[in-house]
């Protein structure tokens, strides 16, 4: 055990080394190459940002992996999907290319990670108190849309600097955690291998005391990947046959991202519009409508993050049972649409938190 610590360890370094030296040498090359997002439309940032994250985070995860040699056939078959989403995220991020050729990008690496690479929910554990609830012929069908809608849950929630990295970056942590009370030594260094590199841009990325704001963005290849990401490790570590946890437990890792996205989804179709119609109602925009800085916003939502967490991975050490989890669970989905068919709700409530943070007596 000792020696698999620290050949995570090593390997995770590596990762984080890398990535801390490829974030600003590609930065600098984007921008003497045009290769920047520009302010303007919905996009309030300052400055010319170079969109290099997911192009300088997927490549050392991946070179990193090779040098250990914990690669597989089933895995090549993800990273092919990896080369799929980035590539087309990259060409998105220069020439903002049509949402509907990002879909078929979105579904052909759907499509090898879950036939190629073998990535297929088959069963959602015990949900309802009746019985495990066996997909069956269903089980591909539902992976791939699965896959797909987690990777446009990630990419919607990449509107605040650092969110949408320190939000993968915590649900892989509890991955992490899940890999090693399973004893799954290959899929917790694969994992530290990816939580490492994203580290090293995140230290570009996140706003802290040393960083006002963010010198370099995700981009869409970036945010893409981390949902491609999150849903192999996600299938593969739930199938039934070599489980290290279960399906609900994964639902409270990443309930807000899955949450939020069903949240908007509902309110943009109760309003007559198109579900993937942008605004800035979401979750986070509340605490940001709300005063709150940008930095607290984002350390706010991780702590969320890490909160559902430890629901979902407490519960299933403590052997709460699945039922329960998953009630909870869809009482906690159905709150956050009610509230959020009514944005104005949720920024009374961010409003009321601030106040109770800075100690003001609420108005009368």
């Amino acid at each position: 055990m000792v020696f698999d610590s620290i050949d995570i360890l090593v390997w995770a370094l590596v990762a984080f080394a890398a990535a801390l030296v490829g974030v600003p040498a590609a930065a600098r090359l984007a921008i003497r190459t045009g290769f920047v997002d520009a302010p303007g439309g919905r996009k309030d940032h300052a400055g010319l940002v170079p969109p290099v994250g997911g192009l300088v985070v997927f490549p050392v995860f991946v070179a990193v992996l090779f040098a250990s040699g914990l690669i597989d056939s089933a895995f090549l078959y993800f990273i092919a999907g990896l080369a799929v989403i980035v590539f087309a995220g990259a060409m998105d991020d220069r020439f903002a290319i049509s949402p509907r050729w990002k879909f078929v990008a979105q579904f052909i690496a759907a499509f090898l990670i879950v036939i190629g690479g073998g990535a297929r929910v088959g069963s959602l554990g015990n949900l309802f108190g009746f019985g495990d609830v066996w997909l069956g012929w269903m089980d591909i069908p539902f992976s791939v849309v699965a896959t797909v809608l987690l990777i446009n849950a990630i990419n919607l929630i990449d509107g605040l600097d650092g969110l949408a990295g320190g939000k993968s970056f915590v649900a892989f942590a509890w991955l992490l955690v899940a890999c090693l009370l399973g004893g799954a030594h290959d899929a917790a260094v694969q994992v530290a291998v990816l939580m490492a590199a994203l580290a090293g841009f995140l230290a570009y990325n996140m706003r802290h005391p040393l960083r006002a704001r963010a010198a370099v963005f995700l981009g869409d290849s970036g945010s893409m990947a981390l949902g491609l990401a999150l849903a192999w490790f996600c299938i593969t570590l739930a199938k039934p046959d070599t489980a290290v946890i279960q399906p609900i437990s994964i639902a409270w890792i990443l309930a807000l991202p899955i949450i939020d996205t069903c949240a908007q989804f509902a309110r943009r179709v109760a309003q007559g519009r198109h579900p993937f119609s942008a605004d800035r109602n979401h979750f986070h925009h509340h605490f940001v409508n709300a005063g709150v800085s940008v930095g607290w916003t984002m350390a706010a939502l991780c702590l969320i993050g890490i909160g559902m967490g430890a629901v979902g991975i407490g519960g299933m050490v403590l052997g709460v049972p699945e039922p329960v989890l998953s009630y909870a669970w869809i009482a906690m989905l159905l709150t956050h649409i009610y509230i959020s068919l009514r944005p104005r709700r949720f920024r009374r409530l961010a409003a009321w938190a601030l106040r109770c943070i800075r100690g003001e007596k609420a108005a009368d």
